[in-house]
């Protein structure tokens, strides 16, 4: 898959393991809330959180916790008023990195994003500064260990889907973006589980580090993974 980061999978079977449901849930409420504030709360036209409310559900969240991020987004019910704010950057030895913010206090994340920039020498960009290194794909995730390669494969092709990948226990279906959830919805009516359906930032080249600037960007990384206020990180290091 052309311009794929392995870090992109990473985060996807880091995610689709992780026994902190809690936090999950607490990205994909924000996620709802905020789509809400942006779009309203009408799923029919508002993109955003339809695919943020079928995660959920893929997900197995309580449709009362679903109800509630909404209202919480219109204003319906009292509650901590998010914000998204996106931070563009390098990692030590240059590889571009985009990083996704939902928060409640905006002074607060950004603070702790020059942080941990700073802590493993990476290095806060202006807006704009690497958004141009990557493209606006969807990508939807299923199990890969119940399915067979060659049937799933000629099935995305009928369906419009650009690429396929599996990694380990992972498919990761590549659309574009406007074809994201027509083909979401196909794929479950035919009979997939899915584990998710977003909108990514595909990087279109990726970068190599040497050994020591790629320690310092793994964790970099995964320090941004773990902050409560991140929702998304994307980089176009290649992380073989």
């Amino acid at each position: 898959m052309a311009g794929h980061s392995k870090w992109a999978n990473i985060r996807h079977r880091k995610g689709a393991q992780d026994k902190k449901r809690s936090k999950m849930f607490t990205r994909i409420a924000k996620e709802i809330t905020i789509s809400a504030r942006i779009g309203g709360d009408n799923i029919d036209s508002n993109s955003r959180l339809r695919r943020a409310v079928s995660n959920a559900k893929s997900n197995n969240m309580a449709s009362d916790k679903i109800e509630r991020a909404i209202k919480k987004g219109i204003g319906n019910i009292m509650g901590a008023v998010y914000e998204e704010i996106i931070y563009e950057g390098y990692t030590p030895g240059g590889a571009a990195i985009i990083v996704n913010v939902i928060t409640d206090n905006k002074n607060r994340s950004v603070a702790d994003i020059r942080y941990i920039f700073n802590k493993y020498n990476g290095n806060l960009g202006e807006n704009g500064s690497v958004a141009w290194m990557f493209d606006t794909k969807g990508q939807i995730t299923i199990a890969s260990n119940s399915h067979n390669e060659n049937k799933i494969f000629e099935e995305l092709i009928e369906l419009g889907a650009e690429d396929f990948i599996e990694y380990d226990e992972l498919y990761a279906v590549r659309t574009s973006s406007s074809d994201l959830m027509r083909i979401r919805d196909s794929m479950e009516a035919i009979g997939y589980s899915i584990m998710s359906a977003e909108i990514e930032m595909v990087p279109k080249n990726l970068q190599k580090l040497n050994q020591l600037d790629s320690d310092l960007t793994i964790r970099l990384l995964n320090c941004l993974e773990d902050n409560e206020d991140v929702n998304k990180v994307y980089t176009n290091f290649d992380y073989s």
